[in-house]
């Protein structure tokens, strides 16, 4: 089994859905099956307009051959893998670039980096994932580390076995501390259904990042599966009193005690707001599930 860089654009052509599966052509399936088992790492290519750079992780669970385009195939994610960066890893910083394993030997920059898919060192792995989950910036909730909230040190990144790299990367803290972290961003720190942005006392965000279709129930840390919301608002939200349509329309339930007072609460237009990237906009899949299973009518 190998690591592996897998190239996908925000407007690829390809049928990509990053947290779920990898379009790609045959000419790639060697590399790709390499990887059945292990880690990748999106990369989103420089001469894209904004690029993220190395963006997120995912593990292939397996290749299967698509079954709507001939000659073409899938690399389908293991569920609960797909982990969006806290923090984009740009393709070169102030040391040179960040993926050794595409220089050659007079350390120039191989045309290894062209390939839509290719194998990734260890140590390029390690080095990539330590940059992508850094927690430099304070965007933590207000809690008491001592019953059980988030410690303010992030732990160290020592992967001396495999053990530990799948330990820390299935953690569910550094998940969560991930998944806030890019949720946020893309709400600027302001609840989509009231439309508030309040920064406590210590200069953290009171606001919470809320997956659309929760964990528990195969939800994935992408940020299409998240929205920012405060404290009312994600309690709402969770018992089903509020939930979106397709189109970011706030719905109210009819089981909700106070309906006038919920409508003053939500914003002024009856919309939730909705990050300014399209693909950090919640995703019509999640919304629909909430709607179905979560959604009191």
């Amino acid at each position: 089994m190998a690591f592996g860089v897998f190239i996908h654009r925000s407007d690829s052509i390809y049928d990509d859905s990053p947290a779920e599966r990898y379009q790609f052509p045959r000419q790639y399936l060697r590399p790709v099956q390499a990887c059945v088992g292990n880690w990748i790492v999106y990369y989103e290519p420089s001469k894209v307009r904004e690029t993220r750079g190395y963006f997120a992780i995912a593990k292939v669970e397996r290749v299967v051959p698509d079954p709507t385009v001939p000659g073409m195939f899938l690399a389908l994610i293991l569920p609960g893998s797909y982990l969006d960066f806290a923090t984009p890893v740009p393709f070169r910083d102030v040391t040179g670039v960040i993926e050794r394993g595409i220089l050659n030997a007079a350390g120039k920059i191989s045309g290894r980096a062209q390939a839509a898919v290719r194998t990734l060192a260890p140590s390029d792995f390690d080095r990539i994932v330590a940059l992508g989950l850094s927690d430099a910036e304070p965007l933590l909730p207000r809690v008491d580390v001592t019953s059980g909230g988030f410690e303010e040190e992030q732990a160290p990144f020592a992967f001396e076995q495999a053990r530990d790299r799948v330990d820390y990367l299935s953690s569910r803290l550094v998940r969560d501390r991930a998944f806030r972290r890019v949720v946020l961003r893309a709400y600027d720190e302001r609840c989509a259904i009231s439309g508030l942005k309040l920064i406590n006392g210590g200069g953290r965000a009171e606001v919470a990042a809320a997956h659309i279709r929760p964990v528990e129930a195969d939800g994935p840390d992408i940020v299409s599966n998240g929205i920012a919301l405060s404290g009312t608002a994600h309690w709402m939200f969770d018992r089903g009193l509020i939930s979106l349509s397709d189109d970011l329309d706030i719905l109210i339930s009819r089981q909700v005690n106070d309906p006038e007072g919920a409508r003053a609460f939500i914003n002024k237009d009856g919309r939730a707001i909705a990050p300014r990237k399209s693909f950090e906009r919640p995703h019509p899949h999640f919304l629909r599930w909430h709607r179905e299973n979560c959604f009191k009518q």
